[in-house]
């Protein structure tokens, strides 16, 4: 009887492409990678990064874009008016509303957003929900604190009228 121990292949070919006469007890440490390949050699930390959804994973360098942030613009249509605001795409709902609080002077408690039809949560995120750059969100007020307004406004009125 014959047992056999398999290994990945695409692992066993990078490992036997990649050694060039290095000898196998080498162990890297922690975080930085060595990989002398011939007479190249290569000396680089590896990045982590922790994704919204609770992936941990390598951070990507993609040259000058790594350095720049990702911004995406956001168009929230609030009846007749309209607002460009831009925001990274891994942002939620909940930090879009506290960025319209400031634009509008409506508290993000009071404020609802609509994306392809649907209100979203705070949690929600933006980029996991599909919201690209240039795409538009529909900002409402909340009918219960719009009722609230006005009952306290007429309490006020009727209290100004009384004194004068």
């Amino acid at each position: 009887m014959m047992i056999m121990k398999f290994r990945s292949m695409k692992l066993s070919r990078s490992l036997s492409k990649l050694r060039c006469g290095k000898s196998k007890n080498d162990t890297s440490e922690s975080n930085s990678v060595s990989i002398q390949r011939c007479n190249i050699n290569v000396d680089a930390e590896v990045k982590w990064e922790l994704r919204p959804g609770g992936m941990l994973v390598q951070k990507r360098d993609i040259g000058e874009e790594s350095i720049k942030e990702e911004v995406i613009l956001v168009r929230v249509v609030t009846g007749s008016r309209w607002h460009d605001i831009s925001i990274q795409p891994t942002s939620t709902f909940g930090e879009l509303k506290m960025i319209l609080s400031m634009v509008t002077g409506l508290e993000p408690k009071e404020q609802r957003l609509l994306f392809k039809g649907k209100e979203r949560e705070d949690e929600d995120y933006l980029h996991m929900v599909g919201v690209r750059d240039k795409d538009k969100v529909l900002m409402l007020q909340d009918p219960a604190t719009k009722e609230r307004k006005l009952a306290t406004e007429t309490i006020i009125a009727s209290y100004r009228t009384i004194i004068v």
